[in-house]
């Protein structure tokens, strides 16, 4: 962690779910050079419980903190049809932002954001942790380096194990998550793997939805090929009956291949499989690799807040939502589809 020179940048946090509570809190609550100065959500009872155990001295409505001119970031951990909305609005106020995924719900709202984010030179910053996660890095320099030799294929799972009671809300409302499973599992899941592809761009998907007669799909498969004949599956699931959650991603190439997790490399070297996995550092005070990737991702929004560092534009994200979006008509219309 970097710390930024003495000065205490001051960041907003809009919505207290899950991942706001573990991760964005706790994490920036603990850094020297940041002032967690408000924190917005509909459930006021629940902001005002996290502001108490936080130390975050407001609780305000997201009009209040869009208007306060001493909030230099916004962390936006609101459902997410909300997100494109409430970025725009705060860049448009002054303000950096980081997104949790998905930055928007169509790639025509991700364009939007990299408009008004050029237009103000504010920045975004995306949600996607995994990015920053030492074992992921490594995958994608073993990729680049052509460890694995020419990818010939690329298969993600992204699984959940079925619960009693299944989530409610937001999620299982399509209007409101703008799909099911695939929206909420496979769009991390798809730009993992595509992330350490080098988001290669995409002609054509075939995809299924299945579903118990919800609003959205509890399940999502689909197969997609890159504009270099690459192959990439994705499997992503609400209800998979299983002990565990079932969680990978496998790199076929024509001279090695990898998985995660745990991150292991195999290549051909004199004619014999080599295990080449490179050494991985240990993650600060025995955290897992998860809350790491956060540490990291918030230690990069802090520092574009406090001007020591760009946010790089997340263009690749209009090919990460053209392809959902070509897969849920795919799903819709029963056949392959292009992706635009």
């Amino acid at each position: 962690m970097r710390e930024t020179g003495g000065r205490r940048v001051r960041i907003g946090i809009v919505g207290t779910g899950v991942i706001s509570q573990l991760m964005h809190i706790p994490i920036l609550a603990e850094r020297s050079d940041v002032k967690l100065s408000a924190v917005a959500d509909l459930d006021e009872a629940k902001a005002k419980a996290l502001a108490h155990r936080f130390g975050i001295p407001r609780v305000v409505d997201d009009g209040a903190l869009l208007a306060d001119e001493d909030i230099e970031g916004v962390v936006i951990c609101a459902p997410s049809f909300l997100h494109e909305g409430i970025a725009a609005a705060c860049l448009e106020a002054g303000k950096h932002v980081l997104v949790e995924r998905p930055l928007a719900l169509s790639a025509g709202g991700v364009r939007h954001l990299l408009e008004i984010s050029e237009a103000t030179g504010k920045g975004v910053v995306l949600g996607m942790s995994h990015r920053y996660q030492p074992n992921v890095r490594a995958l994608r320099s073993a990729i680049a380096d052509g460890t694995l030799g020419e990818v010939s294929a690329a298969r993600v799972d992204w699984m959940n194990r079925a619960v009693r009671r299944p989530r409610t809300g937001w999620r299982r409302r399509a209007l409101e998550s703008g799909g099911g499973a695939l929206m909420d599992l496979g769009v991390p899941a798809l730009d993992l793997a595509l992330w350490v592809l080098g988001y290669p761009a995409l002609s054509r998907v075939s995809a299924t939805t299945p579903g118990d007669g919800f609003d959205v799909e509890e399940e999502a498969h689909l197969h997609a090929i890159t504009g270099d004949g690459v192959v990439l599956s994705m499997a992503a699931s609400w209800r998979l009956h299983a002990p565990g959650d079932r969680h990978g991603l496998w790199i076929a190439g024509s001279e090695g291949g990898a998985r995660l997790t745990p991150l292991t490399i195999y290549q051909q070297v004199g004619g014999r499989t080599v295990d080449v996995t490179p050494r991985q550092p240990i993650p600060r005070g025995g955290e897992d690799l998860f809350t790491n990737g956060y540490r990291r991702l918030l230690d990069k929004f802090v520092r574009v807040v406090a001007g020591q560092a760009a946010a790089e534009p997340p263009v690749e994200q209009t090919i990460l939502m053209s392809l959902v979006e070509a897969a849920y008509d795919s799903a819709r219309e029963g056949r392959e589809t292009a992706v635009s």
